[in-house]
């Protein structure tokens, strides 16, 4: 199912899917990684899945084990398709929230309102948690237009933010830098403090739904 796979360390395997990023492939990395945790190998220390790739850490003592464990991923090419949850997501998009609006509508040649209205049909696909903890990539928005990263990073991106870059969109789960695009703001919990988890998993959906400035003050969704 995987193209090919690399030693990156003298404890650690890059399994590489392709380079692309879509949902197909991104099903199939999700896939090998549920098998991988489900198995719990006493020799695998941890196992991270991205867009295209999963990175397994492992006890060098057990290499052996780890090429076999690889050689068997090879072989499975089913596809298990696990339920998917589907979070409702309320977003603020007021100009307050909205730091970058005008290159938005700039670049996409529509007033706010109507990228909003685009941007919220769309079902976003969870592709992986990462850059900080329970931070999703989600994706794709139907577009081809380019939306790059800020030349000059923010270095504080307030919590909850709603970021895009090109066609994929991401949510700050917490106060940090960052160079996304922000569109507004939500104050859906992302993770868990206490529990160290991410509330929203890979191969999740996500919607946005618009709420006005009072609402989103009213309410902790």
């Amino acid at each position: 199912m995987f193209i090919t796979y690399k030693q990156t360390s003298e404890q650690s395997y890059l399994i590489d899917y392709g380079n692309d990023i879509n949902i197909i492939t991104n099903k199939k990395v999700i896939s090998h990684f549920k098998y991988i945790i489900k198995k719990n190998f006493y020799f695998i220390n941890n196992v991270v899945p991205s867009f295209n790739k999963i990175l397994i850490q492992f006890d060098p003592e057990n290499k052996s084990r780890v090429l076999k464990l690889i050689n068997k991923l090879k072989l499975i090419d089913k596809i298990n398709e696990s339920k998917i949850t589907k979070h409702i997501i309320n977003i603020c998009y007021d100009e307050e929230y909205a730091l970058d609006y005008k290159k938005i509508e700039k670049a996409f040649s529509l007033t706010f309102e109507e990228f909003i209205n685009f941007h919220s049909s769309h079902n976003f696909y969870v592709f992986m948690i990462g850059f900080m903890p329970g931070l999703p990539f989600l994706g794709l928005l139907n577009t081809k237009i380019k939306i790059p990263r800020l030349e000059n990073p923010r270095l504080n991106v307030p919590k909850g933010s709603l970021g895009i870059v090109d066609n994929l969109s991401v949510i700050y789960p917490n106060k940090s830098p960052g160079g996304w695009n922000i569109i507004g703001k939500t104050n859906y919990k992302l993770f868990n403090n206490k529990k160290n988890i991410s509330l929203i998993k890979p191969g999740d959906v996500v919607n946005f739904k618009k709420v006005n400035k009072k609402l989103f003050y009213k309410n902790d969704y």
